[in-house]
């Protein structure tokens, strides 16, 4: 048998550290790296931390890269870039959600160096990567793609190919956070409406999570909704200032309207302007009901 693929696995936060840990307990020899000493923390000692993301992904044969597009550009090509230390045939695994401009615009700074890229930004939040159950939408090169099948499947529970292009993965995934992002702005606002007009907003999560108007973020953000200053932090609302400006921005270069998407985008700069950025994203809810 072949030896199990060595992974370097750059950014080990909320979603990179239990996704590099799911890689682990599948067999596979994993070194990481993050700016953050927080990052020990979270995986304890079963990965080898290491000190430079050059030392994490040096003669890897899979580079795991979860960051925003900034970073990923700057963790390739700035001053501790690793674009120097990847072998030739490395396949470099991006998993954030960047844009397709960031990730083509890598692919391109790559080319002539014999590195491979596939594109396959998550969803599924931090309880579904812990059980390595996450969607993974993957765009690339088949036989790329083949290369890291093995990597994908211990993280995910579907990673399907939606594109044959590097990009393909992001615009699938901006479709995604359009749908999401929509979905929890008018949660709040129709839990804002209810609350106003003096209901109950706990009665009406209960009564219409059970008809036509339910949506899964209806339902999973609603209850955080009613927690207020109390809800757990799942995913905060700074991911959906940057996932709405990327809906926005990849909608902009096709010249297509999506006006949900950008009025639900004002509503989250609007979140972070008044310093919700670090909390829960269901703070949408009392954004909207402030008076």
């Amino acid at each position: 048998m072949s030896a199990p693929l060595s992974v370097g696995f750059l950014g080990l936060g909320a979603m990179g550290a239990p996704m590099a840990l799911a890689l682990s307990r599948a067999g596979f020899p994993v070194r990481g790296f993050d700016v953050s000493p927080r990052a020990a923390e979270l995986v304890g000692g079963d990965l080898e931390l290491l000190a430079d993301p050059r030392e994490a992904a040096a003669g890897a044969d899979v580079v795991v890269m979860v960051a925003t597009g900034a970073q990923l550009h700057d963790v390739l090509f700035g001053e501790r870039g690793i674009a120097d230390a990847l072998d030739a045939d490395t396949v470099l695994l991006v998993m954030a959600t960047v844009g397709p401009q960031a990730v083509e615009s890598c692919a391109q700074g790559l080319e002539g160096r014999g590195v491979r890229i596939v594109d396959a930004p998550v969803s599924g939040g931090a309880a579904r990567a812990t059980t390595g159950d996450l969607l993974v939408v993957v765009g690339g090169a088949e036989e790329d793609v083949a290369a890291v099948r093995p990597l994908l499947d211990a993280m995910a529970g579907n990673a399907p190919v939606v594109g044959p292009r590097v990009g393909d993965g992001q615009r699938f995934k901006v479709v995604n956070q359009l749908l999401c992002g929509v979905h929890i702005a008018v949660a709040g606002e129709a839990l804002a409406l209810a609350d106003s007009m003096g209901l109950d907003p706990a009665q009406c999560l209960e009564v219409l999570s059970t008809g036509a108007a339910t949506s899964n973020m209806f339902e999973d953000r609603g209850p955080r909704m009613l927690q207020g200053d109390q809800a757990e932090v799942r995913s905060a609302l700074d991911i959906f200032v940057k996932d709405m400006g990327l809906v926005t921005d990849a909608a902009r270069a096709v010249e297509q309207p999506v006006p949900l998407a950008s009025a639900a985008e004002q509503l989250y700069v609007r979140g972070r302007r008044e310093g919700h950025g670090r909390h829960d994203d269901s703070v949408v809810f009392d954004v909207l009901r402030a008076r």
